[in-house]
């Protein structure tokens, strides 16, 4: 892999790219404790000023953590994409009509009562700290390159991993 440190419009672009693409990460709070607390989430949106939404429960542990402590770590990864990205930023809990509104689809039925219910919450996540892995191919056409690097002893460029500058 090639190291590709993005920044600016480039940056922005690939976290927008590699947010939508995987859409679901691991979200870890309460960072300062051992073990933190981790639970997966469903992007809902990425706007054009890098924010990164979420739907949540009130109630949830990782709200309460939020409070606590707006530090939090989110993990990306499409393996059958080879994609993969790490992020760290400050989350905070929005409880805005409009900002749930724009969010909730019907989708979140399964875990709320629709957008009037009262534990219905929205995290505004702002990252501070962006790392990513990309492959220019597929997983099949990734292994392939490897394994030809691997047989013939020749460095293959099979993606780039780089900083983003956000």
């Amino acid at each position: 892999m090639s190291t590709k440190n993005l920044s600016h419009e480039a940056a922005d672009a690939k976290l927008k790219e590699l947010v939508e693409s995987i859409d679901f990460c691991m979200m870890a709070t309460n960072l300062s404790n051992k073990p933190f607390h981790v639970v997966p989430m469903s992007t809902k949106k990425v706007d054009g000023e890098e924010a990164i939404w979420f739907l949540s429960g009130k109630d949830s542990d990782h709200n309460k953590n939020i409070v606590a402590d707006s530090d939090i770590q989110l993990i990306y990864s499409m393996p059958s994409k080879m994609e993969f990205l790490n992020l760290y930023g400050q989350a905070t809990i929005k409880t805005d009509r409009l900002i749930l509104e724009e969010l909730y689809e019907s989708s979140d039925d399964s875990w709320f009562d629709g957008v009037d219910d009262p534990n219905l919450t929205a995290i505004c996540f702002k990252p501070s700290h962006a790392y990513y892995w990309d492959t220019k191919d597929n997983q099949f056409v990734s292994l392939l390159k490897m394994g030809y690097g691997a047989v013939t002893g020749q460095k293959v460029d099979v993606g780039e991993e780089g900083e983003l500058d956000i």
